[in-house]
């Protein structure tokens, strides 16, 4: 084993792979940009904790690279390191060729660093994913009275997981996705979602923005004052203390409680309901954007 043989191997090997990552992320952004070009595109909705499931596909193609790369490398430089590229640095003097060799090593970690940064991503949004899709299944046991459950609404100020619209009224489902303890215990505190032992604190003053940003958008098509109820859904906790004058707190098997949570000025006409969820689905029609 000489250091031009591995120096030159490492390049070799280090250049192809650099050039497989830039042809596959080519091909990747090339599939995205057509997809959803097709007859159905306009009936397409968002399905429940659509941005998650998008996040974690990107994420899933991306560590598939990343595990092609690898094997691409290994490939490249075994089969140049058993040819012997001695000729290829030469001339190079000993500090040249071992400044090269410290280069690719460093590049052949910064690949694994990325590897490892997004299995642990992946991770992440694998469970963002599973409780929000939890909650969003929760929610269709509660379509009658005319409601609709519409997924990843926009509005100005961010993006709603779940709003229901019906006779009964609207409400904005927010869903904190936190992996529960053995005492998985949460109180609601004011705008304060304090997780048990206590030491763990998560404002939901975003959710109630949101709602009420909705809330305003709602009243401009409809020329009249609507409420929108936030709601917050804590997936696998147990709710020590679940309601407040501004919010409800549920977790994925108690979502029912909200059709108990209105009174009169929650109340929608028939057209007025109809109005409002044609305005969510032209918002949550998944390829609009991109037509």
């Amino acid at each position: 084993m000489t250091l031009e043989s591995l120096s030159g191997a490492m390049t070799i090997a280090l250049l192809s792979t650099l050039l497989f990552m830039l042809v596959a992320g080519a091909w990747q952004t090339l599939s995205r940009a057509t997809s959803g070009n097709n007859r159905f595109s306009h009936s397409i909705l968002y399905e429940a904790a659509q941005r998650f499931r998008d996040q974690f596909d990107s994420l899933t193609r991306r560590q598939s690279v990343y595990l092609a790369s690898l094997l691409v490398f290994v490939v490249i430089f075994t089969t140049a390191f058993l040819l012997g590229p001695d000729r290829l640095f030469q001339g190079l003097a000993e500090w040249q060729l071992i400044a090269l060799l410290v280069c690719a090593l460093l590049a052949a970690l910064y690949g694994l660093y990325r590897f490892v940064v997004v299995v642990l991503q992946k991770k992440k949004v694998e469970f963002i994913r599973d409780a929000n899709i939890a909650t969003g299944h929760g929610l269709q046991r509660l379509t009658s009275n005319q409601n609709r459950v519409f997924h990843d609404v926009p509005c100005a100020t961010g993006v709603i997981d779940n709003v229901i619209v019906g006779l009964h009224g609207i409400y904005a489902i927010c869903v904190v996705a936190k992996r529960p303890g053995k005492d998985n215990r949460v109180r609601l505190n004011g705008e304060q979602l304090a997780f048990a032992p206590g030491k763990a604190v998560i404002s939901v003053a975003d959710c109630g923005k949101r709602a009420e940003q909705l809330a305003r958008e709602m009243k401009k098509m409809l020329g009249h004052e609507v409420r929108v109820r936030p709601v917050v859904a804590v997936p696998g906790w147990e709710i020590d203390a679940q309601a407040s004058d501004e919010y409800l707190v549920v977790n994925e098997r108690s979502l029912a409680m909200l059709r108990g949570w209105k009174d009169q000025k929650d109340y929608l006409m028939n057209e007025e309901v109809e109005q409002i969820q044609k305005m969510l689905t032209e918002r949550c029609t998944r390829y609009k954007r991109k037509q």
